[in-house]
C-alpha cells in the first residue's frame, strides 16, 4: 500500500503528529526544522511544544484541543504554506572526549569485533562532523548522524544498569552522548566532561537539532582540568556558525 506524505493525525487529545517519509537524511532534517520553526511562530499564542525525530514532528498543546479535526486542517494548511523559509543556521561545537581505558569501556570489544586498533577507532571516531538529528531518549541525549561505517556496531545485548554522565557511545550507525547517569545499551567509547543538559538554562540543551558536533581527543589530565574549570564556572564551550 502506498502512502502519501506528510501524514497528519491526532495523538490523544493534546497532540498532533506529522509523519514524513521514513528516511534519515540531512535534507529531510532541514525541512523538518524549518517547518517546526514556522509552526512555532504561527502558533505562538497556543504555546505549543514541538519535538522532532528523524522523520516526524510531534506538536504538543498545553491544553486539550477543542476541535481536533479543525486543528489538523490548520496544521495541514500551515505546512503547505509557500512562505516556509530556509532559516536554519546551525552551529558547530567542538566536544572534548577522553578515550582513556577508564572511560572507553567497550573499546576492546569494538577493537576485536572490527579488527581495528584502539588508536584507529579513536581516529575514525574523531574525524567526522556529526549532525544532531534530535534529542531524546533522555533530556539532552544527542542522537548524532555521520558515524563512519567502519564503526557501525550493534547495541549491547544486555544493557548496562548504569552508564555514567558524559559517556559517548555507539549504537548501530549513530553515536550519542549520555547527558546524565542512566541505564543504557550503547557501546561506550569515551566520556566528555561537558554538561549537556541543565534544566535551569534556557534552552536546557545548548546543542540543538540541526547543529553539528566535532569530537576531539583529550588526555585524562585534560579531562580532569576541564572538569575543574566547569565546576568553577571558568570553561567556555566553543562554537561557531557552520558553513558546510
Amino acid at each position: 500500500m502506498s502512502h502519501e506524505y506528510p501524514q497528519i493525525k491526532p495523538m490523544g487529545d493534546k497532540a498532533i503528529l506529522i509523519d514524513f517519509e521514513p528516511k534519515i537524511n540531512e535534507n529531510l532534517l532541514e525541512k523538518l526544522l524549518n517547518i517546526k520553526e514556522f509552526i512555532e511562530n504561527e502558533l505562538v499564542k497556543e504555546k505549543v511544544e514541538i519535538i522532532n525525530t528523524y522523520c516526524s514532528l510531534l506538536i504538543i498543546y498545553p491544553n486539550t484541543i477543542e476541535n481536533l479535526y479543525n486543528e489538523v486542517l490548520t496544521i495541514k494548511a500551515l505546512i503547505s504554506n509557500p512562505n516556509i523559509g530556509k532559516n536554519i543556521s546551525p552551529n558547530i561545537f567542538n566536544i572534548p572526549v577522553c578515550y582513556d581505558e577508564e572511560f572507553g569501556l567497550d573499546l576492546v570489544h569494538i577493537s576485536k569485533d572490527k579488527n581495528l586498533k584502539i588508536s584507529e577507532i579513536i581516529e575514525i571516531h574523531t574525524i567526522p562532523i556529526y549532525t544532531v538529528y534530535f534529542i531524546g531518549f533522555l533530556p539532552g541525549f544527542l542522537y548524532l548522524g555521520g558515524l563512519d561505517k567502519k564503526l557501525k556496531i550493534s547495541r549491547k545485548e544486555t544493557p548496562r544498569l548504569k552508564v555514567e554522565k558524559g559517556a559517548v557511545g555507539i549504537g548501530e550507525n549513530q553515536t550519542g552522548i549520555y547527558p546524565k547517569t542512566s541505564p543504557g545499551g550503547w557501546q561506550i567509547v569515551g566520556n566528555s566532561p561537558l554538561i549537556f543538559f541543565d534544566k535551569n538554562n534556557e534552552p536546557p540543551s545548548v546543542i540543538l537539532p540541526g547543529d553539528k558536533v566535532k569530537f576531539y581527543s583529550i588526555s585524562k589530565k585534560e579531562y580532569l582540568d576541564i572538569s575543574e574549570e566547569i565546576k568553577c564556572g571558568n570553561f567556555q564551550l566553543k562554537s561557531e556558525k557552520y558553513h558546510g
